[in-house]
């Protein structure tokens, strides 16, 4: 049961490598099936990259926001809020200054200096 593949008689003798073949393949929609492919999966690293963007940033400064950093980030991208997002943007590059430590070594040393009175 051999099937013979001839071309129309109005088609040229020769016909470009795009068009599909007498076997029933297709080069360019394959390659365009690929191409599609990659770039969805391409476009999708990119975007999970970029949203992960504050919290790479707050770990490679220590922040001490981390925790709320990854949360925000979280929150920004299960509710596509983006808000969420430039807010864990902002923390992760202003450094909040830590005004309780000195507060919590005056308090020590008061203490210290109410035990050595008595």
């Amino acid at each position: 049961m051999a099937t013979e593949t001839t071309l129309h008689e109005m088609a040229p003798h020769h016909l470009p490598g795009w068009i599909p073949a007498a076997d029933g393949s297709d080069p360019l929609f394959t390659v365009v099936i690929w191409l599609v492919v990659l770039l969805v999966l391409g476009i999708g690293v990119l975007y999970f990259k970029l949203h992960a963007l504050p919290e790479h940033m707050a770990h490679s400064s220590n922040s001490s926001q981390l925790q709320l950093i990854s949360i925000l980030t979280l929150l920004a991208l299960l509710t596509h809020n983006n808000i969420f997002w430039v807010a864990a943007l902002v923390l992760a590059t202003i450094r909040i200054p830590d005004f309780l430590s000195p507060l919590e070594d005056m308090a020590k040393s008061l203490r210290n200096i109410e035990k050595g009175e008595k």
